[in-house]
């Protein structure tokens, strides 16, 4: 993530490798999961966040390809997901020196999101603005 994608955010790493005109994709993609798959976010200590995803297949395999792509351009991320019991979480570390990006990350996932269009016969999808942050 770079300062040319959100210069008011804090993504400005000098180590990011993807190619300017890649960048804007890959946030809406990242902006694109959150809206769709984050039910909480935690913050336990100032080099971690961890997202809670609505559990399904479709979003771990995103999840995991996403953020592999994402570690190709900025390898100071480590990202952990966990499916186990019914749930699925991402956890994404940095070092001390780039924990502004964390924040600028924990923002973006916590922003209000665009109400998910009701389906007859499922879920009531959990409204962004319920999403928890610590």
């Amino acid at each position: 993530m770079t300062q040319d994608i959100a210069p008011d955010r804090g993504w400005a790493p000098s180590a990011c490798t993807l190619p300017t005109a890649e960048r804007p994709l890959r946030l809406a993609e990242f902006d694109a999961l959150f809206a769709e798959a984050v039910q909480a976010v935690r913050r336990p200590g100032r080099e971690l966040l961890r997202l809670e995803l609505a559990f399904s297949p479709e979003h771990a395999a995103r999840a995991a390809e996403l953020t592999a792509r994402e570690t190709g351009c900025c390898s100071f991320f480590a990202f952990t997901l966990t499916i186990a019991d019914g749930g699925l979480a991402l956890e994404v570390a940095v070092p001390p020196e780039h924990a502004e990006v964390l924040d600028a990350l924990q923002a973006r996932a916590a922003a209000p999101a665009a109400p998910a269009p009701a389906v007859p016969g499922s879920a009531t999808p959990v409204p962004a603005a319920s999403r928890g942050s610590a």
